[in-house]
């Protein structure tokens, strides 16, 4: 397969990211970002070789993360301060070793509750579709949803219900005791027929510790 370079990756003329971010802006869920350095953003596209024309793409190359509804939901991208790892980092291709990576499965998203959205690469089959790893069930569910809806049901799905039973009332004011790289472990756990959102208690734990979960799942 060719290596495309940076300049057949950045693509100016059909750059998603105007497209995206307006999406973002019109949309009913809260949505921050830091800015890419530009060094780090090529270089995170070089390596995962996709064109700013996706929004994938787009994210990768113009952005840290976006960190999504009060920081439930952090959306990977060339990383940096404000986020936990990157894109590169969480798939196995950047220079520094992150975690263990989950084979045929490209990670894009994590939320507070500890679980991950991936897009799937081959291990379903290579549907290019987004699965949702649900901490309640210890499995990969298909969202059915390719990277661009998941986009936009992250702009403007109803989130709320998603969560239903992994959020607990006022559980945005208590996302300021996550520091960047942490999410909530339950106790009960939600796994259990015991835990829920409202009735565990809940307590951060380093996201590393929730992605081991993820490929015990797998």
């Amino acid at each position: 397969m060719n290596t495309l370079t940076i300049a057949e990756l950045v693509d100016r003329e059909n750059h998603a990211w105007e497209e995206l971010k307006e999406l973002l802006d019109s949309g009913q869920n809260t949505y921050v970002y830091v800015p890419a350095k530009q060094e780090v953003g090529e270089d995170t596209l070089y390596r995962l070789q996709i064109s700013t024309k996706s929004y994938l793409g787009a994210v990768a190359y113009e952005t840290e993360g976006i960190v999504l509804d009060h920081g439930w939901i952090t959306l990977l991208g060339a990383g940096g301060d404000s986020t936990s790892g990157s894109l590169t980092s969480w798939n196995g291709v950047s220079e520094q070793p992150w975690v263990d990576v989950l084979e045929g499965m490209m990670v894009v998203a994590y939320d507070a509750a500890g679980g991950f959205f991936g897009l799937d690469t081959g291990k379903y089959g290579r549907t290019g579709h987004i699965y949702y790893f649900a901490p309640d069930t210890l499995e990969w569910e298909s969202t059915e949803l390719a990277y661009s809806g998941f986009i936009n049901w992250l702009a403007n799905g109803d989130l709320e219900q998603f969560y239903q039973t992994f959020r607990w009332k006022d559980w945005q004011e208590d996302m300021s005791q996550l520091q960047t790289g942490q999410v909530f472990a339950y106790y009960p756990p939600l796994w259990t027929q015991e835990g829920d959102g409202e009735s565990s208690s809940k307590a951060p734990i380093s996201i590393m510790e929730a992605w081991k979960f993820a490929l015990d799942g797998k």
